[in-house]
């Protein structure tokens, strides 16, 4: 039996992890589930799952979320901290699910205690890369990709030497906004944007794929992960989500990995690794399907995109500045005080007004973030750009 610890429980992939664990028969137990603010969630889920531990970021809920479990034997603690713990603590399997740059401080506890984490937190190796790789071989840590485009390339990477690599190749559903040109883009509205055509998701990482930096940050995190240059990774639009990565090799052979468009199915390979659990996934039937289309990103439609591919290679900052900024933006832009449009131009504009630092160690690249979050913030309140969104 795995012992698994979740953080960020109450989130999307918390929910599909807890779903496949409730089916899985007694393969798994809980060591420990977190969440940010949603108490009644975690409670309900930990009164289900029994964990040893529950963890809520936020310290001011401890009480109440102490309260709600008190006749139960469940520990309860609270606060920044207490979330590194429950990460580094042991467990078979730590699932990283924090969004955001609030999953970098947890994850790198779980690294340092030379654990094996599922990873699904993408802006994490984005701003520390640099730092966390090189972590992993000192440590013994072990990280298992969940996205779907990396779990893609991990499975198509197995048995294959890296140095064979000609191309990494990640897909792109293209978003709501697939067939719509850079003027149509303009009047766009936040509910719109919200609904995406293939996958659940939770809100900032559906605007992410609206605007496609959700691709250009995974691009950058394959660089990490798959340790490739710029020049060896791209990615393309392919509308159906069947397809989610490939690989193309030295000898001319292309490598593709298959899928229904769900989170559990990654999450079911990480959870189950080295071997397979069975579950009843959809299966695809490709007679149905009857044919894969494929096409390249307009990056002038979308420039969010491009700006995250430019950062690959560049100093760490860059990719600091350029999370930052899109994570304010992206929050205005939900908060109706941002156009759509609008999200580009002030991660464009933060990059050229921030002064990057020497990003080695985890306080800096804090200080560069919070540098990068002001600047987006008062470019926003400015309003200089062209309106709020609807």
């Amino acid at each position: 039996m795995k012992q698994i610890t979740v953080l960020g429980s109450t989130g999307s992939i918390g929910t599909s992890v807890l779903e496949l664990v409730r089916g899985a028969g007694g393969r798994f137990s809980l060591s420990c589930l977190t969440a940010n603010r949603q108490i009644d969630k975690l409670a309900e889920q930990a009164r289900e799952f029994r964990p040893q531990q529950v963890v809520i970021a936020e310290p001011s809920l401890y009480q109440p979320l102490k309260e709600l479990l008190a006749d139960t034997d469940i520990e309860v603690a609270a606060g920044p901290q207490a979330l590194c713990d429950a990460a580094a603590a042991e467990a078979d399997l730590v699932i990283a699910g924090i969004v955001g740059f609030a999953g970098l401080a947890p994850l790198m506890a779980a690294v340092g205690a030379g654990r094996k984490i599922a990873l699904a937190n993408k802006e994490a190796l984005v701003v520390a890369g640099h730092i966390i790789m090189p972590a992993l071989a000192r440590t013994g840590a072990e990280i298992l990709p969940v996205d779907s485009e990396h779990n893609a390339i991990f499975q198509c990477l197995e048995g294959n030497n890296s140095l064979d690599i000609e191309e990494i190749i990640l897909t792109a559903s293209g978003g709501p906004f697939r067939d719509l040109s850079a003027d149509q883009l303009a009047g766009v509205t936040i509910s719109q944007a919200l609904a995406h055509p293939n996958w659940e998701m939770g809100r900032k990482i559906t605007i992410d794929s609206a605007t496609l930096m959700n691709k250009g940050l995974e691009l950058i995190e394959a660089a990490w992960l798959f340790d490739q240059p710029r020049e060896r990774l791209s990615a393309i639009i392919h509308p159906q989500s069947v397809v989610h990565g490939l690989v193309r090799f030295c000898d001319g052979s292309l490598l593709a990995q298959l899928g229904p468009a769900d989170m559990k199915v990654p999450l079911s390979h990480a959870l189950g690794w080295p071997e397979r659990h069975s579950w009843p996934a959809e299966r695809l039937d490709l007679a149905a399907l009857g044919q894969l289309d494929f096409r390249p990103i307009d990056r002038q439609a979308f420039p969010c995109f491009d700006l995250a591919c430019q950062v690959i290679g560049m100093p760490p900052a860059h990719a600091v500045m350029l999370n930052a900024a899109n994570e304010e933006a992206v929050a205005a832009f939900l908060d109706g005080r941002l156009a759509f449009i609008d999200i580009a131009a002030v991660i464009s504009a933060v990059m050229d007004q921030a002064e990057p630092q020497d990003c080695v160690e985890l306080a800096a690249i804090r200080e560069m973030d919070s540098q990068s979050r002001r600047l987006a913030a008062n470019i926003i309140e400015k309003g200089k750009l062209t309106g709020a969104g609807s």
